[in-house]
């Protein structure tokens, strides 16, 4: 057994493996599976392989650095969506990211990075 974990372990150095969003594709694909399985729906099932196997070509992936940052997108977007309590807005001049509190109706918004002053509804 364990020279099966010494080989595995080679056979991953250099291979980005697992993360968030790996786990969400995977979570995702079985759910599509057991859909399709329950409701007699070939094409759910059918679709399911395609998040099952990005999420294998990400995990085996030799392109960390691909890999890191489409982890990072993820996980930006996934903050944005448990943040019900700001909005995001982008700089006009520099397309910095803003947060502003929602619900405060017509702000000016002070751009931390270029200084850049606007005016949106929140």
């Amino acid at each position: 057994m364990q020279r099966w974990k010494e080989s595995f372990a080679r056979f991953m150095y250099g291979r980005y493996g697992p993360d968030q969003l790996n786990n969400a594709l995977l979570i995702l694909g079985v759910a599509l599976a057991v859909v399709g399985m329950l409701f007699s729906l070939p094409v759910l099932t059918v679709l399911s392989y395609l998040p099952l196997g990005y999420c294998l070509y990400r995990m085996f992936s030799r392109n960390v650095n691909r890999r890191r940052l489409e982890n990072q997108k993820y996980m930006q977007q996934l903050n944005r969506l448990r943040d019900r309590n700001s909005r995001y807005y982008s700089c006009p001049r520099c397309h910095q990211t803003v947060r502003v509190p929602r619900g405060r109706g017509k702000i000016n918004i002070h751009c931390p990075k270029c200084g850049n002053q606007f005016v949106k509804k929140t």
